[in-house]
């Protein structure tokens, strides 16, 4: 019998899960599968094709996001090659119970922990360390033209970011919309019904 070489567990959001992968260490250093088509199809219930990788590096107290596109959603299986974050996904499903909820994690490299963000939610992290370097997986290309912004700190949403006084932002996360503002997914794309539910 195949052993998946990590665990799932779901987070206040059902559809967003942590991955923990089964580490191999020894005085030489460490190896692990950080993605197994297979096996993370099996462990979540997720099957998807991922189409781009994406590999940011930013400073400490860089907060990037929370970004999302109304058209062509992506999925993200997100992680920490060096440093630590904060990492925040927030339903923006109009149809889900749970539309507005946010779930936050820490990555770091140390703790090699992935997010599964699937379409249908805002995405973002804040730098905790002194640098960190980010590594995510789309099921979607970037279409800058669907790409959309809900400001980091909208009272609504009421996101506990660790902390670590004011973030640096981008010109377009510093104009995110509010929730009550920003557009949300209107219909519950097919592909979300097969997530994992915990």
């Amino acid at each position: 019998m195949h052993i998946v070489p990590f665990t799932v567990t779901a987070t206040e959001l059902p559809e967003v899960l942590v991955l923990e992968p089964k580490v191999y260490g020894d005085a030489r250093g460490f190896f692990f599968e950080s993605f197994n088509a297979r096996d993370f199809e099996a462990a979540t219930g997720v099957k998807r094709s991922f189409v781009q990788d994406n590999h940011s590096r930013s400073v400490k107290g860089v907060l990037r996001g929370l970004h999302y596109q109304i058209q062509k959603p992506q999925g993200k299986l997100v992680r920490v090659v060096e440093g630590e974050v904060f990492d925040v996904a927030v339903d923006l499903r109009a149809n889900s119970p749970k539309f507005g909820s946010w779930t936050g994690v820490l990555l770091s490299a140390e703790n090699h922990r992935q997010l599964w963000i699937p379409e249908g939610f805002a995405h973002g992290f804040l730098v905790l360390s002194e640098s960190a370097e980010f590594l995510y997986k789309t099921t979607e290309f970037w279409h800058p033209e669907h790409e959309r912004t809900l400001v980091w700190n909208d009272p609504d949403v009421a996101i506990a970011w660790p902390e670590h006084g004011e973030p640096q932002l981008a010109a377009k996360d510093k104009a995110g919309a509010l929730l009550k503002d920003a557009d949300r997914f209107e219909a519950e794309d097919s592909t979300i019904h097969n997530m994992r539910q915990n």
